[in-house]
């Protein structure tokens, strides 16, 4: 077998090859370290690595099975993670110069379930600061750049992930989504992504240092190059922890149908407040041609809401009001004083926005959560009717990186047009806000470039939308980037 094929393979695929003993733990652990030698310095996608742990849990692995022992699902698969997942003993610094010391004394649960099903963890990838961006950069660790475009972003804040699993640097990642940051850098990159439905995975042992506030609008989830893989990773990660792990058992209802003819699938392409461009547009619509003609059931621009203006502020009046907590104190007075300046002249409507949602007060905030379980009912609802929404997962495929201005200032070019960076949060807010989970899969090209849609079920029903997205997997498969299949 070629080198590119043993680095592209999914990772259901190198699990059945460890089984078989066809290549040990060890071997395939130094083939993608190798990997990470030669590809990594292009995409600065790997930002820590630790070989000697990654070797001797490879060697635990190869000597257990040796024995006749399986230790678990993911036995001898070596991975990397996302910075802002705590492995004790190795940095999560959050892409912050201020946590540039961090290193966790402990491992989060969802970590140590990983290495308790025989992963071998062996690096972490980079991020964007604080994880609050669609590009990947920071001043620590630098830029990390797509493997289809050095010149263009791989999406965050997973963007590390992303881009190593897309260049087979690693064949499973886990990442993190509150403002679409494993479904927009698994779209950029044309891999596959999960956002699973809140609570799924604990976030027991995660989170910056000091904060022990769980926001339900945040989840950890997989990326890979299959379905599949994502699935597998999904039930080692899934589960209560701490107190709740007394009590409750989880136990996912099975997906709603198999095979694509089965569903009844609502296709959203477009928004009055996030303009998607015409050419990855296209590619959705064809996707609904395409599904039409297996014998699913396709409606166009369904949903159970009609303003979207509404459902885009309450998401980010939720979305950044919760994270006022851990503002710069600097930060949330600036904020204030622009809220509240009389005849104040925002930038854009998105800063306003932001800055209404830092200083708010409880009332707004209840508010909003009042407008948000109203609109969990209606989801419930529309369900009934629908099997599943498939949606875009941005405005646009993957961007130029644009490190000159702030998040703030910036634009992407939609359709001719100059329109707001932020509009992008409109389609990550469309499984967030109403905690719904959300699979993200690869469904071809726009301009030389991969994209893809996010398929979003009901509450709790994430089999139903990894099942869809195995379908769609059947009609676009993974592709490497050309560049690094050697």
């Amino acid at each position: 077998m070629s080198d590119e094929n043993l680095a592209f393979l999914p990772a259901w695929a190198l699990l059945q090859k460890l089984r078989r003993r066809d290549i040990t733990a060890r071997a395939l652990l130094e083939f993608h370290l190798e990997r990470v030698q030669r590809h990594n310095p292009t995409l600065n996608a790997v930002i820590h690595l630790d070989a000697p742990r990654a070797r001797a849990a490879a060697d635990r692995a190869d000597a257990a099975l040796a024995r006749g022992e399986w230790l678990g699902p993911l036995h001898g698969l070596p991975m990397t993670v996302k910075d802002t997942n705590n492995v004790a003993g190795w940095p999560a610094t959050w892409g912050d110069p201020a946590l540039r010391d961090n290193i966790p004394t402990e491992s989060a649960v969802i970590m140590q379930r990983l290495e308790a099903a025989g992963a071998v963890l062996f690096g972490k990838t980079n991020i964007p600061i604080n994880a609050l961006d669609w590009q990947s950069y920071n001043a620590i660790y630098g830029t990390t750049r797509n493997p289809w475009d050095l010149a263009r972003s791989p999406g965050g804040s997973s963007g590390g992930s992303a881009a190593a699993v897309a260049s087979g640097m690693a064949p499973l990642e886990v990442g993190g989504d509150a403002g679409g940051s494993i479904r927009i850098p698994a779209h950029f990159c044309g891999v596959f992504g999960h956002k699973p439905t809140p609570g799924l995975l604990p976030s027991l042992g995660n989170g910056k240092p000091g904060s022990i506030l769980e926001n339900d609008l945040s989840v950890a989830g997989p990326l890979a190059r299959s379905v599949r893989d994502l699935e597998i990773a999904l039930d080692v990660m899934a589960g209560p922890a701490g107190p709740q792990a007394k009590a409750w058992r989880l136990a996912l209802p099975p997906a709603r149908a198999t095979q694509l003819r089965d569903f009844r699938v609502a296709v959203v392409t477009d928004s009055p407040v996030a303009e998607v461009d015409a050419g990855y547009r296209a590619e959705i619509l064809a996707l609904a041609e395409r599904l039409r003609a297996v014998g699913a059931r396709v409606t166009l621009e369904a949903l159970p809401f009609t303003d979207h203006a509404a459902h885009h502020a309450t998401y980010l009046r939720l979305l950044r009001g919760s994270a006022v907590s851990r503002l710069p104190e600097a930060v949330f007075k600036a904020a204030v004083e622009r809220n509240e300046m009389p005849g104040a002249n925002p930038p854009s409507l998105y800063v306003a926005q932001t800055d209404a949602a830092y200083s708010q007060r409880h009332r707004d905030w209840q508010l909003g959560e009042e407008a948000r379980m109203r609109l969990k009912a209606d989801w419930a609802s529309f369900f009934e009717d629908f099997d599943v929404v498939v949606a875009a997962c941005s405005t646009v495929p993957a961007f130029p990186i644009d490190e000159a201005r702030p998040r703030e200032e910036r634009v992407l070019r939609v359709n001719g047009r100059d329109a707001d960076y932020n509009d992008q949060l409109f389609w990550a807010g469309l499984a967030t806000l109403p905690s719904l989970p959300s699979t993200a899969a690869p469904i071809g090209f726009a301009g030389g470039l991969p994209v893809g849609v996010q398929v979003i079920g009901a509450s709790h029903e994430d089999r139903t939308t990894l099942a869809f997205a195995a379908g769609l997997e059947a009609l676009h498969p993974f592709q490497a980037p050309p560049a690094f299949a050697g």
